[in-house]
């Protein structure tokens, strides 16, 4: 009976550990956009528009394991303040400097690729700003 036991517990020990080994080489960056005054709206919608479905093709595939997005309900300094913040988590640090991990989506998803490239040449003209920071999760 104790054999029978420990060979039906087996597998979801199994299945734990290797969903918290994947874990342990997710990678996560946070980009922080900051745009010019009055303009975040529309960047915002651009990216939605124009890169999120990129994102989404590629969380997908399993190449990204979760994407969110954040604004601030209150402004800070202009030295401080930023209006869009985007974190990525990549299944590992490989993926995540990929410059072609969404690449292979464009054409599918965008069949005029001028008109996402004209699009996106607008939503950088936008930005006063872009930083990436690079996170590790603490314990506590």
């Amino acid at each position: 009976m104790r054999s029978k036991i420990i060979l039906l517990i087996m597998p979801i020990f199994l299945i734990i550990n290797a969903s918290a080994q994947d874990k342990s080489s997710y990678f996560a960056i946070e980009n922080y956009y900051k745009v010019k005054w009055g303009f975040a709206d529309e960047f915002i919608n651009l990216w939605k528009a124009n890169h999120y479905p990129l994102l989404k093709k590629a969380i997908d595939k399993g190449d990204i394991i979760s994407v969110e997005a954040e604004k601030p309900k209150l402004h800070s300094g202009e030295d401080t303040r930023f209006d869009f913040k985007v974190t990525i988590v990549f299944k590992n640090e490989k993926l995540a400097f990929d410059p072609n991990l969404t690449k292979q989506y464009e054409k599918q998803l965008y069949p005029d690729l001028e008109k996402l490239k004209k699009d996106e040449q607008h939503r950088f003209e936008l930005l006063i700003a872009h930083w990436d920071v690079m996170i590790e999760k603490i314990e506590l």
